[in-house]
């Protein structure tokens, strides 16, 4: 059965639809081991008995720090069957980051795999609504908390709660990665998360006979809705527990996927990558590979050398307010596009005076949503930065953007990292796609720095690939005729590594701070 889209749903009306309708089917694939919608469904209630016998209930906030795995759905479900909310988190999370997340959703019981137990146990204090942890694994002591195993209460005693969840209900909070503050819990209800599914599917034109692959974290927004998308179509999804380029063509072999999902950056490690006879024997099994980001030149490889007919994605969102700018993989776009609006949310370009920007003038990009509970219910404890970004009761992004004549639209770069050079307006997006394209260089960020004579410098921080001998002269001089002239950097610094955030992003802020360094080469001085 699938769900027409202009209804509101939730989390536990999809999958109660979909475990009557094939309670048989597979669902979910892990390695291998295949959870049939009956068996999620099965262990889904078990563990909800056991999560109400300790005090879950309606509104609770339960944090899981769970790898990919049939426990990360289950606990999921679970939490949402009992009208709770789920909060994944960051598996890399340490420290304050780990506690900050902890304490700020006041989650009174916490799930994590075994491994992820001494990082909580350092944090425990920091964290005063924490009660109870349950440890997929061995459980040791935690000095003022109460420890078990989750085998221990996956048998609660009891009858299950029936509880009536709304589509604007709350079903989960996901914290952005904090790269400017500490990290903030983006408020998702129900029908937000089953709306995201629904989109996903949309954008790949993924049917009930596709199987889709993805190694992305369950932590991860797109993984959430890949799961939910499988739901909706009475389709099978097969979760990796990680990516790796060794590891990819196998699994792709072994599960038949005619859908992968994918980061922008695997794309590239495994075009990067030399053949074998598994990558050899799945060519033009893949039909369409969703990645973001997914340069032209890149979508064009995997289309010759893969056999992929539906390479890369065309899409501009954010956490806040998902998918907001899509083209179907079928769809012809201009370069450099990521498509046009979608019938699900009102995005425009506005002026610093929110005014609406003419085509091909670069404003901020703000939205509305056209259907009720298709973006976020704003950030968790924070009424006071949820309104500040609705200005005027738009959402204001922070990101900056344009429309063409024709309706097609064009992410420039994100408000805080836009450049401005000589009376030349540069955005370090497009220079840093310029880049990349270079054979030589792994990553690149591009940022400003302090001019002595006005406005900003450029600097590029490269990474490159190993084995590498470019020079930055060399560098310079292939940049030269790949970029304006007035938007080639000045400075130019090879790194071993970017400085990011636990789940990856660059630390452009940080970029900015070091300035020129002692290793960094200047381009007018040499």
């Amino acid at each position: 059965m699938i769900f027409d889209r202009p209804a509101t749903h939730t989390v536990n009306g999809l999958i109660r639809t979909a475990v009557e309708a094939h309670p048989d089917a597979p669902f979910l694939d892990f390695s291998g081991d295949t959870y049939s919608y009956g068996r999620v469904d099965g262990e889904t209630q078990r563990l909800a008995r056991g999560l109400h016998a300790l005090g879950v209930s309606r509104g609770d906030r339960v944090v899981t720090v769970l790898d990919n795995g049939p426990d990360a759905v289950i606990a999921w479900f679970a939490v949402n069957r009992l009208g709770a909310v789920n909060v994944p988190v960051n598996t890399a999370y340490k420290g304050e980051f780990l506690r900050h997340q902890i304490a700020d959703a006041g989650a009174s019981v916490v799930v994590i795999e075994e491994p992820y137990l001494d990082p909580i146990a350092a944090v425990a204090a920091g964290a005063p609504a924490l009660r109870h942890i349950l440890v997929r694994g061995v459980a040791t002591p935690v000095p003022g908390t109460q420890v078990s195993t989750l085998d221990e209460h996956r048998l609660g005693a009891g009858e299950l709660p029936d509880v009536d969840v709304a589509p604007r209900d709350l079903a989960a909070l996901i914290y952005t990665s904090g790269t400017t503050g500490p990290s903030k819990g983006c408020m998702c209800s129900h029908n937000y998360l089953v709306d995201q599914g629904m989109r996903l599917g949309e954008l790949g034109k993924r049917t009930a006979e596709d199987l889709v692959w993805t190694p992305l974290p369950l932590f991860h927004i797109f993984a959430i809705a890949t799961v939910l998308d499988a739901a909706r179509l009475g389709a099978s999804a097969s979760i990796s527990p990680k990516f790796s380029v060794s590891g990819f063509w196998p699994e792709v072999r072994r599960t038949g996927a005619t859908v992968v999902n994918l980061l922008g950056s695997m794309g590239v490690m495994l075009a990067s990558a030399p053949d074998n006879d598994d990558s050899l024997a799945c060519h033009g099994q893949i039909r369409s590979l969703l990645a973001v980001p997914f340069p032209d030149a890149l979508k064009q490889t995997w289309r010759d050398r893969f056999g992929v007919k539906f390479p890369g994605a065309n899409v501009y969102g954010q956490t806040e307010a998902g998918s907001m700018i899509t083209a179907a993989v079928d769809l012809p776009v201009p370069d450099g596009s990521a498509g046009r609006r979608n019938d699900t949310l009102d995005v425009r370009i506005f002026s610093e005076d929110d005014v609406e920007c003419p085509p091909g003038t670069v404003g901020e990009i703000v939205v509305r949503p056209n259907r009720p509970h298709v973006m976020f219910s704003g950030f968790w404890n924070r009424p006071e930065s949820s309104w500040g970004l609705a200005d005027n009761y738009w959402h204001h992004t922070g990101d900056l953007g344009k429309f063409d004549e024709d309706g097609f639209f064009y992410f420039v770069d994100r408000k805080k990292d836009y450049l401005r050079r000589r009376g030349e307006n540069i955005s370090s997006f497009e220079v840093e796609v310029a880049l990349m394209a270079h054979p030589d260089v792994s990553e690149a960020a591009v940022h400003a720095v302090y001019s002595d004579v006005t406005e900003d410098d450029v600097k590029a921080t490269i990474v490159l690939a190993p084995g590498a001998t470019l020079t930055e002269a060399d560098f310079l001089a292939w940049a030269a005729d790949h970029v304006p002239r007035f938007a080639l950097p000045r400075y130019v610094e090879f790194r071993s590594e970017l400085p990011k955030n636990p789940v990856g992003r660059v630390l452009k802020y940080q970029l900015r701070d070091e300035g020129v360094t002692a290793t960094t080469w200047d381009r007018e001085r040499s």
